[in-house]
């Protein structure tokens, strides 16, 4: 099926910000006493609340306060931000631009509460590019769940089967998946693994190369 539409994650595809989330959840969790590495970190990347909180726990033990250790990690990385701004992803521009020329319907699908994304966006003048925002606070199960997705593509008016979705996390892309998107992987701080696999239509070390699939 012609794809009509293209529903991206935000973190780690059109910003670089993953390596941030990495880096300031390993040191609020540290500043509470959890060794948090980056492998931990990658593992929650885009995931809702709940799994992330039993994943987290099940590594850390029961003691690990989810709500305390994200406030921490909040706080630390809007003063980096603060001080040292944010970056696009190379191409990010570029890419959000072509996809208009084309005449494709675009969306955002993430995690990040919808005020921090669209602020992030304006701020690197990203945000009018995209037809719709939709943050995790506006579905009822977040990434790996499809919710998300299916709500993306019903607001460009579209099938799912007609979106192209990028993402870059292992979360994002079941999340993508489940809901019957044609799922690209954008690399970014790791690959495709062995789960990934069933969900993916196509792997991409950058958006130079997802053009080519538009």
């Amino acid at each position: 099926m012609k794809i009509k539409g293209v529903i991206s994650d935000m973190d780690g595809v059109i910003l670089d910000s993953e390596k941030l989330y990495v880096r300031f959840w390993c040191e609020a969790a540290r500043f509470y006493g959890h060794p948090m590495e980056q492998k931990h970190a990658l593992g929650i990347r885009s995931m809702n609340k709940r799994f992330a909180s039993e994943k987290l726990k099940g590594w850390f033990g029961n003691d690990f306060d989810y709500d305390a250790v994200r406030r921490k990690r909040i706080e630390l990385m809007d003063k980096y931000i603060e001080e040292n701004g944010i970056e696009a992803k190379s191409g990010a521009k570029h890419f959000l631009s072509c996809v208009k020329q084309k005449g494709l319907k675009l969306a955002l699908a993430t995690a990040t509460p919808t005020e921090r994304a669209e602020r992030y966006l304006k701020r690197l003048d990203l945000y009018k590019y995209f037809d719709e925002i939709v943050c995790s606070s506006m579905v009822s199960n977040g990434k790996p769940e499809p919710d998300i997705y299916l709500l993306a593509s019903e607001k460009l008016g579209l099938k799912p089967c007609e979106c192209l979705a990028l993402e870059d996390s292992h979360n994002g892309i079941k999340s993508a998946g489940r809901a019957g998107c044609k799922t690209v992987m954008v690399k970014d701080l790791d690959g495709p693994d062995e789960e990934d696999k069933p969900y993916l239509y196509a792997v991409a070390d950058s958006l130079a190369e997802v053009e080519k699939l538009i």
